[in-house]
């Protein structure tokens, strides 16, 4: 496979925030009389936004989404860099990548800067799109401001919310098995058990990028 630009998500792609995700979400869903395995089974890959107005409509919508993210801000109990995130980065040139994330942009800052990883020129979060995954709007902004056409990128995700986002946009996607099984990544075009077996190498003309998968 080979593409001009990797856009990444964050959660489950390049930061394990597997257990903060959890507690943060199983804390406000109990105290909201929710089952916390059904909403964190729902919220994963998407903004806090579609979880309360799906599982909480009859809340004040702004406080809810408000309390969400200052939790989301302020715990990094568990937050580490997903084994081969940093090598991975550290071979794209400046231009050829961005995070985008259903998260809010102190999350994702927060989240990024913790585990030690840059924090990209182009980072689209929660706070820049009007809708969130699985609507292509974070996607296409990603690649317009990396001045790419959308065909030409690749979109690495761990959710089919985002899969389905990245197909929205025109792009093809990388599935990595982290947080849902390989099964339940069927729509994307390449599938990795774990980021490390993803390699990307310069191409030797047009100065693409190619993408493989190793055992």
């Amino acid at each position: 496979m080979y593409a001009d630009a990797l856009l990444f998500d964050l959660d489950g792609v390049l930061v394990d925030s597997a257990e903060c995700v959890r507690r943060v979400c199983t804390n406000w869903a109990m105290t909201r009389g929710l089952d916390p395995v059904r909403v964190l089974a729902f919220s994963q890959g998407r903004r806090v936004q579609e979880t309360v107005r799906t599982w909480v409509p009859h809340l004040d919508f702004d406080a809810e989404v408000a309390m969400l993210v200052a939790l989301e801000a302020r715990t990094t109990d568990g937050l580490r860099s997903v084994p081969g995130a940093a090598a991975l980065i550290a071979s794209l040139p400046p231009n050829a990548w961005a995070v985008v994330t259903s998260g809010a942009r102190q999350v994702a800052t927060l989240r990024l800067s913790h585990v030690g990883l840059p924090v990209p020129p182009t980072l689209v979060t929660a706070d820049d799109v009007r809708l969130g995954k699985p609507d292509p709007e974070g996607y296409l902004a990603a690649a317009k401001a990396l001045g790419c056409d959308a065909k030409r990128c690749v979109v690495v995700e761990d959710a089919p919310a985002g899969i389905q986002a990245a197909h929205a946009a025109g792009m093809r996607s990388i599935g990595i098995a982290s947080t849902f099984a390989a099964a339940q990544l069927q729509g994307a075009d390449m599938i990795c058990d774990r980021l490390d077996q993803l390699r990307v190498e310069r191409a030797t003309s047009g100065g693409r990028l190619r993408l493989r998968a190793t055992n």
